[in-house]
């Protein structure tokens, strides 16, 4: 905790920084240390900002004012602020572990004003209303204009009785498909063991993230005018051709190709509205949404190693389209009708195919009801996540496998009869 002598310009006296984690220190009070737990194996890509941060908090803290609870037992020259403070990183799963920072004091307050201070101040004298999954914790959120309400979006029923306010959104529900277990352990609890991604899902999120940091640059450049990248992030020598040919193919489907510059463009954009007829938040993360002469477009891009089916299936094979639909068609993205449009690019190594849906078509907007209604329906309603994982669903490669007791009633290959007929 800093307390100041006199309020400052936002009328502060006072202020509170927390580090979370394991805190200990030497008995003379010249060593911190804060120890941060990971799930499995140590976090080894954290921020500079968290750590600076935390390594700040360490160097400069005293106890601050517990609301409720028993304060920390501190060796008794707490008072005396520390020479030397140290953050750590510690695997739960493994016992591994690693020295994030070990700084003097000095260099601890250097690297929180540089790395930090900023990022703090921002949000402390932030005033934006930014809505997202944090919403459904918001005891304002009956309130608040800036959360959209769209009721009956998820196509599911009120609950019987009352329950906790939940936010979801279409990949949570197709993990929910998957296996009710595994996205309870992966999604609420957080729970993965850390296994290596495969190349399939590395080759997507670096060729995602590149044309994120691509469509956000300024001055606003079509892809066709842009160099190809010599290497991406997490990508191998023998991985990284397959992935430069996608954003090859991507070059002449670029979304920015023919754009005004007065057109607003927003890559990764989190759109989020409210259904209280579930008392549900519903996220939706748009690869791309940008405006095109008074209309809105919502562009999805999906990297993909075969063709992808008839045009017919697109909401149902890719759930986020028809999500996307819902949404514009409810009116919460805006845009003229005429000129708002939903869209699906699909990057392959030996080519692409760019789909365009009319979010007010009215067979389109059918469709696109059905598929989220059945996403959400057993979700809605599920409330101990114990049902069987979908026929087609390996538990084998699953990231819970190791906390979940439904995948230790499948031993290699065979099913097992459970009490009541049901096999696992």
């Amino acid at each position: 905790m800093h307390r100041l002598r006199e309020p400052d310009g936002r009328g502060a006296d006072r202020y509170e920084r927390t580090a979370w984690g394991r805190q200990y220190a030497s008995e003379d009070g010249s060593l911190r240390e804060i120890w941060i737990p990971s799930i499995d194996s140590v976090k080894r890509d954290r921020p500079l900002s968290e750590i600076a941060a935390a390594g700040y908090v360490a160097a400069s803290g005293i106890p601050a004012d517990m609301p409720y609870g028993k304060r920390a037992q501190l060796p008794d020259r707490q008072t005396e602020l520390p020479q030397r403070v140290r953050v750590i990183g510690v695997g739960l799963g493994d016992g591994s572990s690693q020295v994030l920072a070990d700084w003097d004091a000095a260099e601890a307050k250097r690297q929180f004003d540089e790395h930090a201070k900023d990022l703090m101040s921002s949000a402390a004298d932030g005033r934006q209303l930014r809505p997202g999954q944090d919403c459904a914790r918001c005891e304002a959120l009956s309130g608040c204009l800036a959360l959209p309400r769209v009721s009956g979006i998820l196509g599911a029923p009120a609950p019987l009785r009352p329950r906790k306010r939940r936010s979801v959104s279409v990949s949570d529900l197709r993990a929910y498909q998957d296996c009710p277990a595994r996205y309870y352990l992966t999604r609420v609890l957080k729970l993965r063991d850390g296994r290596t991604e495969n190349a399939a899902i590395r080759r997507g999120r670096a060729v995602d993230a590149w044309l994120n940091m691509r469509h956000a640059d300024m001055p606003r450049t079509p892809c066709r005018r842009v160099p190809l990248p010599e290497s991406l992030p997490g990508l191998s020598a023998e991985e990284l051709p397959a992935a430069l040919a996608m954003i090859r193919h991507h070059r002449g489907r670029c979304p920015l190709d023919g754009l005004a510059v007065d057109e607003t463009v927003e890559p990764q954009r989190r759109l989020a509205v409210y259904d209280p007829q579930t008392d549900v938040v519903v996220i939706a993360d748009c690869d791309l949404v940008h405006t095109d002469r008074g209309g809105t477009v919502v562009r999805e891009t999906k990297t993909a190693s075969h063709h992808f089916g008839e045009r017919k299936e697109l909401v149902r094979t890719y759930p986020q389209l028809a999500l996307a639909v819902l949404l514009m068609a409810s009116g919460v993205l805006g845009g003229d009708p005429r000129r708002s449009r939903v869209e699906l690019e699909v990057l392959r190594e030996d080519g692409a195919r760019l789909e365009e849906v009319d979010p007010f078509d009215a067979l389109t907007l059918d469709q696109s009801r059905r598929v989220v209604t059945e996403l959400a329906a057993g979700w809605a309603a599920d409330e101990t996540y114990t049902a069987a994982p979908a026929p087609d669903f390996d538990c084998a490669d699953c990231e819970a496998r190791r906390w979940c007791t439904s995948a230790r009633t499948v031993r290699s290959g065979y099913a097992l009869d459970l009490p009541g007929g049901e096999r696992r």
